[in-house]
C-alpha cells in the first residue's frame, strides 16, 4: 500500500450534514405544535359536548349501521367483482364484453345517484314477476315492499364496489408470470390448485393494498346513504346537530370515530400484507 493510501485511509469519516432537513423537522413541530394548542385552548371546539356525545347510545347505534353497511358492501361487492373479473379476462369475447359493460357503467354514475335510483325503483317499476320472457308469469311481488331503505343502500354500495373491485382482482391476477403458469402446467399440476398455490399468493400482494384502500374509502362512503335517512353515523350526527346547533363538536364526534374505524382497518391490513409477503421475505 502506497503512503498516499495510509494518509486516505488515515482520514476521519464524517458523516453528512443535512441542516436543512433539521429546520424542515422544526417547522413541522412548530406547526403540529400550535394547531394541537388551538385544539386545547380554542373554545370553539366544544370538547365538553364532544365528549357528552361521543359515546352517546344513538351514536355507537350509528357506528354499528355503518359498520353493517360497510361489511356487506364488501363482502357483497368483491364476490360480485371476482365475477365481473373472470367475465373480463375471459376468452369469450362476448363475456368480456358484459363484464366491460358492467364496470364502464357502475365507474361512470356517481354513487349517490345509484344510490336514490334503488331508492325509489318502485316508482320506476311497481310490480316484478318472473316467468318466461314476454309470455305466462309465474310469481309476481310489489317492488315497495321488496327493497328496503337498507336493502337499498346495501344494493347500491355493493354494485358500485363490485365494478372497482373487479379492476382490482384483475389487476392481480394479470401481474402473475405467465411463465409460472406454463411450468405448472407442464408439470402436470390441475388448474384450481394452479390458481390456488400459485397465481392467488402471489396475486394478493397487488390485490391487498388496493383492496384495503377500497374497502377504507367504503367504509367513509357509506355517509352518502345519509340522503335516504339510514341512521349511520353521519346522518346521526346531522340529527343531533340539527335539534342543539353544536356543528362543529358533533363533526368532531363524527371524524374521530371515522379515525378510529379506519386506522383498525390499515392495522388489519398491515398485518394480512405482511401474511401474504411471507415468501417474498428474506
Amino acid at each position: 500500500m502506497s503512503t498516499k493510501d495510509d494518509e486516505l485511509a488515515s482520514l476521519p469519516v464524517v458523516p453528512a450534514r443535512h441542516p436543512w432537513r433539521w429546520v424542515g423537522v422544526a417547522f413541522v413541530l412548530v406547526l403540529a405544535a400550535q394547531f394541537v394548542h388551538g385544539l386545547v385552548t380554542n373554545p370553539a371546539w366544544d370538547w365538553p359536548t364532544f365528549a357528552r356525545y361521543f359515546t352517546a347510545q344513538s351514536i355507537l347505534t350509528a357506528v354499528g349501521t355503518t359498520i353493517v353497511l360497510t361489511v356487506l358492501g364488501t363482502v357483497l361487492g368483491f364476490a360480485l367483482g371476482i365475477v365481473v373479473a373472470v367475465l373480463r379476462m375471459s376468452r369469450s369475447p362476448f363475456l368480456q364484453a358484459v363484464g366491460w359493460t358492467y364496470i364502464w357503467a357502475f365507474r361512470s354514475i356517481p354513487l349517490i345517484v345509484q344510490l336514490l335510483f334503488w331508492f325509489n325503483i318502485s316508482y320506476l317499476y311497481q310490480r316484478l314477476s318472473l316467468g318466461i320472457p314476454f309470455g305466462p308469469e309465474f310469481v309476481s311481488f310489489e317492488t315497495i315492499a321488496l327493497i328496503s331503505p337498507m336493502g337499498a343502500a346495501v344494493l347500491g354500495l355493493a354494485l358500485h364496489q363490485a365494478a372497482y373491485a373487479a379492476e382490482i382482482v384483475r389487476s392481480g391476477v394479470i401481474s402473475v408470470d405467465r411463465g409460472q403458469l406454463e411450468a405448472a402446467a407442464a408439470l402436470g399440476i390441475p388448474r384450481f390448485r394452479q390458481f390456488r398455490r400459485i397465481v392467488l399468493p402471489q396475486a394478493m400482494r397487488s390485490i391487498l393494498p388496493n383492496a384495503a384502500n377500497e374497502v377504507i374509502s367504503l367504509f367513509k362512503g357509506t355517509s352518502v346513504v345519509s340522503v335516504m335517512a339510514i341512521g349511520e353515523l353521519f346522518y346521526q350526527v346531522q340529527v343531533i346537530y340539527g335539534r342543539n346547533a353544536r356543528v362543529v363538536a358533533l363533526l368532531m364526534v363524527a371524524t374521530v370515530w371515522y379515525i378510529i374505524l379506519t386506522t383498525l382497518l390499515s392495522i388489519g391490513q398491515h398485518y394480512v400484507e405482511r401474511y401474504f409477503a411471507r415468501g417474498d421475505r428474506r
